[in-house]
């Protein structure tokens, strides 16, 4: 098949998802045309059946905003006719989803039916979505797309009930390449240390309840001896540094992005994911990935991924109190430690890579 993969090319789990699908649908034999404004994050150079379309905006002084959806849908049909191209899917609802519609009765009209899969991701809907400028914009590509999948049953539901939509949704969740957390563990040195690591990873925007995040930290500190880990960048990053200094937190570090994020998990014991709501959580599922327990919130999709008193623990987002009861309990009793980050480590390959990209590939194939 000759797919266009449609996504923002950033560090969140929208972008890396839809990378990580396109890689594996090229190793399957299928033929990728990535589209966004620049580059993927975690887009191999090397791979021989996938290909990046950078979407330029013309700068116009008659625009206070310039037309990205636009441009995009623009290039969407400069690229299907080009590459004969038998599917659209795009990532993330807004703009996506609409400027991918628009491309597609575009190309209905030179002869091109192009069947169009729109995936939710999560502040698709959950955030972005419910604003009343965006809302019938929203329904409409969700209405209009030939499929629409959710990342998890919690994201379905809540599309659902705020849009009143009454079309299929398709759940199929977030995955991690499983074959990736395997070799790095692997090679991972974890030496005798007399402390603790735990980590954190996020885009450090208001809805990972920054700081719960550091007001753990400061409490586990005074129980535990722990090296903290912070991976990620965001418009709360230095909101983090600055609450770091005032309570005198020691053994922090800020590594900020990466795209190797397992070579930092698996020398961790503890995962912290305190968010007012998660779609899905891929964070917590590439910690469980590299075998590091999880402390989470109990909202979204994090209760479909984190199971409690198994994998990790759950609580409402604000409970640090609670978060910080469980932590120390887990972490002075190393048989239960290890325990659970086994569990983790089972848990996490219900979602490997491997096994959902045939959800996808069926998918396609139903439509094409």
């Amino acid at each position: 098949m000759k797919i266009v993969i449609v996504c923002y090319p950033t560090f969140g789990g929208s972008g890396v998802l839809a990378t990580e699908l396109g890689h594996k649908l090229a190793e399957n034999g299928h033929e990728i045309h990535f589209i966004a404004y620049q580059k993927p994050v975690r887009l191999h150079a090397d791979d021989n059946k996938v290909f990046f379309h950078k979407v330029n905006v013309p700068f116009y002084p008659l625009f206070n905003f310039q037309p990205y959806e636009l441009a995009l849908s623009s290039k969407l049909v400069d690229v299907c006719l080009k590459f004969k191209v038998e599917l659209i899917h795009v990532h993330y609802a807004i703009p996506h989803a609409y400027a991918a519609y628009m491309a597609k009765k575009m190309l209905k009209s030179s002869g091109m039916n192009i069947p169009l899969v729109t995936t939710l991701h999560g502040t698709d809907i959950t955030l972005v979505g419910k604003h009343p400028f965006y809302k019938p914009a929203v329904k409409f590509s969700i209405e209009q797309s030939d499929i629409v999948t959710s990342v998890s049953e919690s994201l379905k539901q809540d599309t659902v009930d705020f849009f009143g939509v009454e079309r299929e949704i398709k759940v199929v969740s977030n995955f991690v390449d499983l074959d990736k957390f395997k070799n790095q563990l692997l090679r991972c040195n974890v030496d005798n240390k007399n402390y603790r690591v735990i980590t954190h990873v996020s885009n450090f925007r208001p809805v990972k309840n920054i700081r719960g995040v550091i007001e753990f930290f400061e409490k586990i500190s005074k129980k535990i001896k722990c090296k903290f880990k912070l991976i990620g960048e965001g418009p709360e990053l230095e909101l983090a540094k600055q609450l770091i200094d005032d309570k005198n937190i020691d053994n922090v570090q800020f590594l900020g992005n990466t795209q190797e994020v397992e070579k930092e998990l698996c020398h961790s014991d503890l995962f912290i994911l305190p968010s007012k709501t998660e779609s899905f959580g891929l964070a917590a599922l590439e910690a469980m990935a590299s075998k590091v327990v999880v402390i989470s919130s109990n909202s979204g999709g994090l209760p479909e991924v984190n199971i409690h008193n198994k994998t990790g623990f759950l609580c409402e987002h604000n409970d640090i109190n609670k978060m910080v009861e469980y932590a120390e309990k887990i972490l002075n009793d190393e048989n239960k430690l290890n325990e659970m980050k086994e569990k983790a480590f089972l848990r996490a390959q219900k979602f490997d890579i491997n096994k959902i990209i045939y959800d996808y590939e069926d998918i396609y194939k139903s439509i094409i």
